[in-house]
């Protein structure tokens, strides 16, 4: 029997497969990758088959963009040695998992996901009436069980998502997870714990499932986790006495939340490929300088002597983001006096984001040339994603009958 109990510190986080990245990518997920990356156990995957739930009539965009996506991983500092880096559709358990679920899935429980609706509104131009698009949020479930993940690192819109999960992985313990003399094997474990520590475990257990006090069965669990002279079955199966059911099969995660990116578009708008708002990590320094120097500014300032407004002028958030406090200072006051031009006040951002871009293209013209190398970290990511995936398969299987000779 495999246990769920390795992956408590484990993190599991996806991007779809778009291509080239920029600086919204970068700000919005990739630094917080890299500082995950040293805290947890990590499982970054290139969501191909997710791509395919929208773009499923033009593959070709999907098939370019693995490389270049992962190339912009490794150069923003993504470590394919400290974290696992993978193609979703190199690891079938992934699909596999996610038909089983698809089994005990209610089909209101997909049709009520928030983004589902709002998806098919902002893309209406597209023929969103297909399975794969209703199901995604249950391939993303599967995407995270897969690993037993104990956290997912996502922003509040995504927040419905991990919460489907955890109602899915609920659902599949209930259902299977009663093991016979379940009971039984749970009051022998917690003899097992000793009589105060017992006591403090049903006590806590009480707590929980009586007056739902979620600190509670934090505190039981870790509580359990400590037990030193317990096996690994005896703690799983007091895990799941916590919530009232049987041996706990596959792990509820929990939502990362990850700090919201400041990261504007060129137009003040979110950065976004298809507003066209964007700067590539790639970017050339003389094309970036050109995008900073066209970029729209207070309207106010019609010409060169009149004064401005900061607060109103779409440069003003990247000297937010890039800026010391001398030069926001010498630019508020520059721009409110016009004591500074619009382009003077572009200057410090066009060195600032060209002095960040710049080890991120260099490391990533490395790999660009050693194509070989890409192709080795993935499949060896994926030989790990698949060992680990199939620890937790193995107990679904056995579980749903399907593990017979």
């Amino acid at each position: 029997m495999s246990s769920v109990l390795p992956s408590a510190t484990r993190v599991v986080s996806g991007m779809r497969a778009t291509g080239r990245l920029h600086l919204g990518h970068y700000h919005g997920v990739l630094k917080n990758w890299a500082r995950l990356q040293n805290e947890y156990d990590c499982f970054f995957f290139v969501a191909d088959w997710h791509a395919l739930t929208t773009h499923y009539e033009d593959p070709g965009v999907i098939a370019e963009s693995v490389r270049d996506m992962v190339i912009d991983w490794l150069a923003a500092g993504v470590d394919f040695q400290s974290a696992t880096l993978f193609v979703q559709s190199d690891v079938p358990q992934h699909a596999e998992l996610h038909l089983l679920l698809s089994m005990i899935t209610p089909l209101g429980w997909l049709e009520r996901v928030p983004t589902f609706k709002d998806q098919q509104e902002k893309l209406r131009e597209r023929d969103l009436a297909t399975y794969g698009f209703l199901g995604y949020p249950l391939l993303q479930s599967a995407d995270i069980l897969a690993y037993r993940a104990a956290f997912v690192p996502v922003g509040e819109d995504q927040v419905a998502h991990i919460e489907l999960c955890r109602e899915v992985a609920r659902r599949f313990n209930y259902l299977y997870g009663r093991e016979a003399g379940f009971l039984e094997k749970a009051e022998e474990a917690l003899r097992i714990m000793g009589r105060k520590a017992a006591k403090a475990y049903k006590d806590l257990r009480e707590a929980y499932l009586e007056r739902g006090e979620k600190e509670a069965l934090e505190t039981a669990r870790a509580l359990v986790e400590r037990q030193a002279n317990m096996t690994l079955g005896d703690k799983e199966r007091l895990f799941g006495y916590l919530e009232g059911h049987g041996r706990l099969i596959l792990t509820e995660p929990q939502a990362l939340l990850t700090p919201q990116s400041r990261m504007p578009g060129l137009d003040g708008q979110k950065m976004s490929k298809s507003y066209g708002n964007t700067i590539g990590l790639r970017e050339d320094p003389d094309e970036v300088a050109k995008k900073i120097k066209t970029m729209p500014t207070d309207p106010a300032r019609k010409r060169r002597t009149d004064p401005g407004n900061p607060d109103l002028c779409p440069v003003w958030p990247f000297h937010e983001i890039y800026s010391s406090e001398d030069v926001k200072a010498w630019v508020r006051n520059g721009c409110t006096t016009a004591g500074i031009g619009c382009l003077q006040c572009k200057q410090p951002v066009i060195d600032a984001v060209n002095a960040e871009l710049a080890p991120i293209r260099e490391r990533a013209h490395e790999l660009e040339r050693d194509g070989a190398r890409v192709r080795t970290i993935l499949a060896e990511g994926a030989r790990r994603a698949r060992e680990a995936a199939d620890e937790t398969l193995e107990d679904v299987r056995r579980a749903m009958g399907l593990a017979w000779e």
